[in-house]
């Protein structure tokens, strides 16, 4: 009777927005009130609820049905956001069911339960399972919060590598971590999670994390109203409410999903050469990043900003960029985060006070002159920096960013900052989208169309496995478009370590080789043999930009991007919790490079679930290690799984992408007795249009029930219109007997090279690598189910 009637009471005052805690606690709560340090209910809101803690107060909101803020507040008043946080829009709130269960506070929603009970502070799933609790608010009145997790819960996130650290821990975070940007290729976040379902976000620049079984206690905050957003779900539950709460990234420009050839070491007759030998060998690339060479350094007059006319005679009239242009290329080129002090630009940032605090100038190792470092969180600074000078370097062919050495200050915002100059500085000019990378990365930088990579390291074998983990840990933080330099930095790699490490790259974000100065990187260089492993490498990577731009959007949509570790399919299989030696390609492809020198036989962990090998057709069950012989002499095997249920769009390889029309894209499609989607995505590639609706997406879907396997199509949408015409679908079920088109007989071909050279739909049967197979063309943009009937 005293539950229903606290229940009651509850309800009442739910419905003009608040009660005291004296109404809805329970005597024991009631007592404890008396002590002005233990957390006390004290309104309750629509959307959650207060605590009193002394003259302190601590706000729990429902931001969403599984995101939770928990906000000390130490004098009531809240301090400005971080660049953690999105700091453009005010949060979402989400209304819970509540109750007073014999006068324990309970909201709850479809994804999880908040439970308030004698100055505790739950978290349960809605089976009941308790994810974590804030069991000693007390704490944050100290500067430090407390979770109380399950004992066995892995625990991600928080840092990763620089390009110099040891590594040993893998993915794996347990006692003391620093979220910090730090340097040389290190990703930072103050956010924790772990795959028993929850995550737990701080809005913080630094901060201490100090791991041990069954507890997480952090500290060092940047704030001293502590502000924490507690997430729950799959991974990719608690990846979108990061995006939800730090911000989306920016889509990168279409030819980013190619490959990058960087070099220090260059001028503009070497770099056409190496072009029109790409291009005659039709290995394909996209993009060219200049080092150094590209800008006048040293000079007075912005020469950090515009081009070195010895070396690129072409470039200031724009002459170089449309060469180039004809060939598909483009250009991007390396920026610094100091300029000279004693030229007109440096006498400029004096006179404004814009360089990096308690530095002093010191000599440039490149120009020898004195240089001092600009201060990026000025937004002065940042305003002036996409200065007309650069701008004009832009529009003659410097269309992307390679901003290096950004990483030297103690300044977790100094890199982010600087990319923010540059994306802010584009888009306020230019309409073409905005493409960067940068040597460090803290929570927020992916707002300003932010790439990662991991530093200069060195050549060889073992510090390209090394790259494993500093990529998969830095997409655990959020970082997830990472990249590397192919080949290392640092050294020469032998023509197998080269031939490898283009296979390595190849099913990364973003693809891209690098070397020291005068270094090259280019496939020719490396011997017959390792061009052509590598040639083979990256044509494949280029039949898979379909597949690959439908992730790039994906990332934009939910936070999940390209690659991700496999934890985030099966977090419930604890042989891949700190696995680093293979990781999804997407949703339906596995991959795990070859890192070892003459390997003859590679031992592979491949989760639940049935596995075809991508080049041979050899179907493997999941949940068992394979050994799988490797090609120790050509080295033109890369261990690759597609998933059972996988749709992968895939179009012919071109020596650029966007080089011929694609107007029709091949789907291969694996049916599971599950039902599994795909969204297939596309647009211009160039502009930001799709933020108003110029895309195109459609929805792909299948499914096997006995002899039968139903293809569905959704109605496309958006406002862009491509060339794509048809589906030419390759389904992996055996042959049919029969193809049906929302109920309707389809047309049947004798064969293949029939159905392709129709003008319409229909459909063929034969047999290719993964045995019997039919083969349906159906027309794009339409929505139809489609049905096979299988031979007997």
């Amino acid at each position: 009777m005293k539950a229903q009637l606290g229940a009651t009471v509850l309800g009442m005052l739910m419905a003009i927005g608040m009660t005291t805690g004296a109404a809805a606690a329970t005597a024991p709560d009631t007592a404890v009130a008396r002590d002005a340090t233990t957390p006390v209910l004290a309104v309750v809101h629509r959307y959650g609820f207060d605590l009193k803690l002394g003259q302190a107060v601590i706000n729990v909101r429902w931001l969403a049905s599984n995101i939770l803020r928990v906000h000390f507040l130490p004098d009531v008043h809240s301090g400005p956001r971080t660049a953690v946080l999105q700091d453009d829009a005010p949060f979402g709130l989400y209304q819970p069911h509540a109750r007073d269960d014999a006068g324990v506070l309970v909201q709850s929603s479809p994804a999880m339960r908040v439970i308030w009970r004698a100055g505790r502070l739950e978290i349960d799933s809605v089976s009941g399972r308790r994810l974590l609790t804030l069991d000693d608010l007390r704490a944050l009145a100290a500067g430090e919060a407390q979770l109380a997790v399950g004992a066995d819960d892995p625990l991600y996130g928080i840092g990763g590598y620089s390009a110099f650290d040891t590594s040993d821990a893998g993915l794996l975070r347990t006692g003391t971590w620093m979220a910090k940007a730090g340097e040389q290729g290190h990703a930072g976040a103050p956010w924790v999670w772990s795959t028993a379902g929850w995550g737990v976000l701080f809005d913080t620049l630094g901060a201490r994390f100090r791991m041990q079984p069954g507890q997480v206690r952090v500290d060092g905050f940047s704030r001293q109203d502590i502000d924490a957003f507690i997430v729950v779900g799959r991974p990719d539950a608690l990846f979108a409410g990061l995006r939800t709460l730090s911000g989306a990234a920016p889509m990168f420009p279409k030819w980013a999903m190619g490959f990058t050839n960087s070099q220090w070491g260059i001028d503009e007759r070497q770099l056409l050469g190496i072009v029109a030998t790409y291009r005659a060998k039709h290995i394909p690339i996209d993009n060219f990043t200049l080092d150094f060479d590209w800008k006048a350094w040293g000079e007075d007059d912005y020469g950090e900003f515009r081009w070195n006319t010895a070396k690129f005679p072409d470039g200031p009239s724009g002459k170089l960029k449309a060469t180039l242009d004809r060939e598909g290329l483009h250009l991007t080129g390396i920026m610094k985060p100091r300029i000279h002090v004693d030229t007109v630009e440096g006498r400029y940032a004096s006179a404004h006070d814009f360089w990096f605090p308690g530095e002093k100038p010191a000599p440039d190792y490149f120009s020898h002159k004195p240089v001092e470092d600009l201060d990026f969180d000025q937004p002065a600074v940042r305003a002036w920096f996409f200065n007309p000078t650069l701008q004009h370097s832009f529009e003659t062919g410097i269309r992307g960013w390679w901003n290096d050495e950004a990483d030297t200050t103690p300044d977790d915002t100094q890199c982010m900052n600087m990319q923010r100059a540059l994306y802010d500085g584009q888009r306020a000019h230019f309409p073409e989208r905005v493409w960067s990378i940068n040597r460090d990365f803290y929570l927020g930088a992916q707002r300003y169309a932010y790439g990662l990579w991991s530093g200069d390291i060195s050549t060889g074998f073992a510090s390209m496995a090394a790259q494993r983990e500093r990529m998969l840990s830095a997409i655990d933080v959020g970082a997830m478009r990472w990249g590397m330099d192919g080949g290392g930095f640092r050294g020469h790699p032998t023509p197998e370590n080269y031939a490898r490490w283009i296979e390595f790259g190849a099913f990364t974000p973003i693809f891209r080789v690098h070397g020291d100065h005068d270094e090259h990187r280019q496939p020719w260089v490396y011997g017959p043999v390792a061009e052509a492993a590598a040639t083979r490498a990256m044509r494949l990577r280029y039949a898979l930009i379909p597949y690959i731009y439908s992730y790039e959007w994906g990332l934009h949509r939910t936070g999940v991007g390209l690659v991700r570790p496999l934890t985030f399919a099966f977090p419930d299989d604890p042989q891949v919790r700190n696995d680093i030696s293979a990781w999804m390609f997407g949703d339906s492809l596995l991959v795990s490079p070859v890192v070892e020198p003459g390997q003859t036989v590679k031992r592979i962990y491949l989760p639940a679930g049935t596995w075809i090998d991508w080049f041979t057709g050899t179907a493997y069950a999941g949940g068992q290690t394979i050994e799988l012989p490797v090609d120790a002499a050509t080295w033109s095997d890369i261990p690759l799984f597609i998933r059972q249920g996988a749709i992968i769009p895939t179009q012919p390889a071109m020596d650029y992408v966007g080089q011929k029309p694609l107007t029709t894209v091949t789907v291969d499609v694996f049916p599971a007795t599950a039902r599994s989607t795909f969204d297939y995505y596309d647009d211009a590639g160039d502009s930001y249009a799709y933020e108003h609706g110029a895309y195109f997406l459609q929805s792909l879907a299948v499914q096997r029930r006995g002899d039968t396997v139903q293809f569905e199509t959704g109605a496309a949408r958006g406002s862009f219109k491509p060339d794509l015409k048809f589906y030419l679908l390759k389904i992996h079920a055996g042959a049919a007997a029969a193809v049906t088109s929302d109920g309707a007989p389809m047309a049947p071909f004798a064969d293949l090279e029939a159905l392709c050279g129709s003008r319409g739909e229909g459909w063929a049967t034969g047999h290719d690598r993964y045995g019997a197979v039919t083969y349906v063309r159906v027309a794009a943009a339409k929505g139809r189910s489609i049905v096979l009937t299988l031979q007997q």
